[in-house]
């Protein structure tokens, strides 16, 4: 009896609770009418968003695409389509207002995607979300002719075809990398073997290596059908004295053989040595750190590639006769190139330009940016001239053409340019550099205000190279300085953003210095054109610039007058 009084006092007490609860405004949960329908459905693509990069190994693969859909009234269908096709619809929500999704895309291949979103609501209102983004391989070539890359990340596969080498033996891994995160490690009997990439008369071997002298002699890369040596190559190492192994290539043009008994790496405490073979109907060369250390000269003589299938990494597999077997040395950054590389382009691959270096164009014969591999648009037919300052040949500019490419990675709070220029003051005025936003009342009105805009103008018998830098409100002039176009000369020219400051060197002296106050604004400067304003510094016809140019190199510091005159003088 007791226990249920005390059962039904409690009772009483939690009703007495409720009820205060009430009182002090705490309501119970009420039925809320839907009201107008105000607007269509709210879409967020949560994933992939725009621009949005998938880096794959695999030639298909799956996605989930992550979405939200909001409306306030009633959701009534949701569909989601992948480059244009339904993959799902939705008709049936738990929560009619807001909808939380995801979506399982299977064999998604390599390019260019779109994900959309149709959302439509109890109304009919509709509302269509789309976004774009891409999926490329883990590994994009950085340099021209570049037709295998193997970075030994505690991976065999080669990077550019997706292929998995054949393993003999127990090849493995050092932590001990020269790039990334890992190195091939040879061990005895041990070896990798891959499809070799179909070459012709010419080709470029190129891999950072540190040996291992407990062997005293080992193939490091073979490409043979048998052992007679006389198609396909052979790049091995011997004994050259107590303390060093030369390193030396074989190649088989048929009938016969040549040789190159390249150079010699010392086995005391052994480093890290970047390793280039050049092969050519007109002879080899074999290139330590960037620098040659024997080149062969032959008239015409071209390798013999028949039988030749596969490329042995680690071992010297059908040219072990000599004793040239597996090597336990460490192999990093393997590359093979469908060219004979120049003396130039070797050195430029190995010591690269200084890391505040962001984009570096040398026209050699082509738009190839060395830094960082990003694509150049190339608009109209410029052309290039052998009469270059550095390298083989430099940009030659022609009537409505120019190159543009996004700013993206480029930009900072201070910024350099540099470039050697031959001026053709026909026509009187052109663009040099600009990155420039776009102007909102029209296309052919300039903003000064975002970026910065690098040109020339006529003043008298000179050219002036002038530049505007844009502040977010406003704009700073820098008058520059006077180039003489009947000299015919090559003229180095340095544009520098500080933080409060532009200044213009020509010839490695300072011609001009003027104030921005508050720094350059970047705001929307996202695309770069060389050699014309256009498409969006247009307003005063500084349009194509016929100009020559070469050598041209973004920085993301503010150089120094000494920095600007060292550039000059590399």
């Amino acid at each position: 009896m007791k226990n249920l009084n005390i059962r039904i006092f409690g009772f009483l007490a939690f009703l007495f609770i409720l009820a205060g609860c009430e009182r002090e405004g705490i309501d119970p949960i009420t039925k809320v009418e839907p009201g107008q329908d105000e607007g269509a459905p709210q879409v967020n693509i949560k994933y992939p968003q725009q621009g949005t990069v998938i880096k794959e190994a695999s030639e298909l693969s799956n996605i989930t695409i992550d979405l939200a859909v909001e409306d306030d009234i009633e959701i009534q269908e949701i569909v989601v389509l992948v480059d244009g096709q339904e993959v799902e619809t939705f008709t049936e929500f738990t929560d009619y207002r807001i909808a939380l999704k995801k979506v399982t895309f299977e064999g998604l291949s390599m390019g260019e995607h779109t994900v959309t979103v149709r959302a439509t609501d109890i109304e009919g209102k509709e509302t269509v979300q789309t976004t774009t983004f891409s999926k490329e391989p883990p590994y994009t070539p950085v340099f021209e002719n570049e037709i295998f890359y193997m970075a030994f990340d505690k991976s065999f596969m080669e990077l550019i075809e997706l292929e998995e080498p054949t393993q003999v033996g127990d090849p493995g891994f050092s932590d001990e990398a020269k790039e990334g995160t890992g190195s091939y490690k040879g061990a005895v009997d041990s070896y990798l073997t891959i499809p070799l990439a179909e070459l012709e008369d010419e080709f470029t071997l190129a891999f950072w290596y540190k040996i291992d002298p407990s062997t005293e002699r080992a193939g490091i890369l073979t490409a043979t059908d048998d052992s007679d040596r006389n198609q396909g190559f052979r790049l091995f190492r011997e004994p050259a004295g107590a303390d060093a192994q030369v390193v030396k290539l074989n190649v088989g043009t048929g009938e016969s053989d040549i040789w190159n008994d390249g150079g010699t790496i010392s086995t005391v405490e052994p480093e890290w040595t970047h390793i280039t073979v050049t092969v050519s109907p007109t002879g080899t060369a074999i290139y330590f750190n960037g620098v040659l250390v024997r080149a062969t000269t032959v008239d015409n003589v071209a390798i013999d590639w028949t039988g030749v299938e596969n490329l042995v990494i680690g071992s010297g597999l059908n040219f072990s006769d000599w004793g040239h077997n597996s090597d336990p040395s460490l192999i990093d950054e393997l590359r093979i190139f469908d060219e004979a590389m120049t003396a130039e382009e070797v050195s430029l691959m190995v010591n690269p330009p200084s890391e505040d270096i962001s984009l570096y164009l040398p026209f050699d014969g082509n738009y190839n940016e060395q830094v960082s591999g990003r694509s150049i648009n190339v608009v109209g037919s410029p052309k290039f001239t052998q009469d270059a300052k550095e390298g083989s040949e430099a940009y030659k500019g022609a009537d409505g053409a120019y190159l543009t490419f996004p700013s993206q990675n480029l930009l900072d709070e201070e910024f350099s340019a540099t470039f050697w220029y031959k001026v053709n003051a026909s026509p009187d005025r052109a663009g040099i550099i600009s990155i420039s936003a776009v102007n909102p009342e029209g296309a052919n009105k300039n903003n000064l205000t975002k970026g910065f805009q690098l040109f020339r103008e006529a003043s008298g018998d000179s050219q002036r190279i002038k530049a505007s830098v844009g502040t977010g409100d406003g704009n700073s002039w820098n008058d520059g300085g006077l180039i003489d176009p009947a000299a015919g000369e090559w003229v180095h020219i340095g544009f520098v953003i500080t933080e409060n400051k532009s200044r213009i060197y020509i010839n490695g002296e300072l011609a001009t210095e003027a104030p921005v106050t508050g720094g350059v604004d970047w705001t929307g400067a996202d695309l770069v054109s060389v050699m014309s304003g256009a498409p969006r510094f247009v307003e005063w016809n500084h349009l194509s610039d016929q100009s020559a140019i070469d050598d041209l190199r973004f920085y993301r510091v503010a150089l120094t007058e000494e920095e600007i005159e060292a550039d000059m003088n590399n």
